[in-house]
């Protein structure tokens, strides 16, 4: 009995693994269509008795503004590029900061994001943080930055119903992704903490006091994939 558990965890270990390659791999060439969260908000939307929206472009990376890019490093992950997909430093101060009580602004990376935003589902189990890891390091290896960012700009949520940075720049400032000025991809990135409170235009004070910031920051960005 023993033997044939191990035998049986084993296999599903080796199925997992081979298809979630697969899938890293199949996506590293091919746009990724739709995610789980887009799923999930449909489904709430319509347990709100809402309308199910979900806009959603896909445009390649040399389509979209630089601008854009700097602003979520600068707002997201300022070692977006020199970390192998996890920002040790910032893990650390994100749970000294919660330690003590404070605002936990969080550790996670573009990569980590861009991990659980396309493979996983919305949480904080051990297990869902274990396979965000485990797709992290897969998509460092063999995605690479330049297409981590493509995907993560493309897929992460940027407003009620809107994903990615095409929708984003269309819903918030009736433009393409590619015209997107630096205080409008800075308006952008400020609300990516809670896309669906903030809004990118006629923002709030607050937001707007993130854009100041954000844009003070892109200035040290250079974007070397």
């Amino acid at each position: 009995m023993i033997k044939k558990i191990f035998r049986f965890l084993w296999k599903a270990m080796l199925y997992f693994f081979v298809i979630s390659t697969f899938l890293v791999v199949v996506f590293k060439f091919v746009p990724v269509p739709f995610t789980p969260l887009m799923g999930i908000r449909a489904l709430e939307q319509k347990a709100d008795g809402k309308e199910m929206t979900c806009s959603h472009d896909w445009v390649p990376l040399e389509e979209i503004s630089p601008n854009i890019q700097k602003a979520v490093i600068a707002s997201e992950d300022a070692n977006f590029l020199a970390h192998y997909g996890f920002d040790f430093n910032a893990i650390e101060k994100a749970m000294e900061n919660n330690e003590k009580g404070k605002k936990l602004k969080g550790g996670s990376t573009i990569s980590q994001q861009t991990a659980k935003n396309v493979f996983l589902w919305q949480g904080r189990s051990y297990l869902r943080k274990g396979l965000e890891a485990y797709f992290t390091v897969l998509i460092e290896l063999i995605w690479g930055k330049e297409r981590i960012m493509e995907v993560y700009l493309n897929s992460i949520e940027m407003g009620s119903g809107v994903y990615g940075v095409q929708a984003a720049a269309n819903h918030w400032y009736g433009k393409s992704a590619h015209n997107l000025s630096k205080r409008e991809a800075a308006g952008i990135a400020a609300i990516l903490p809670n896309p669906r409170k903030f809004k990118a235009s006629n923002s709030s004070s607050y937001i707007e006091r993130r854009k100041s910031r954000i844009m003070k920051h892109m200035q040290y960005v250079k974007l070397e994939y």
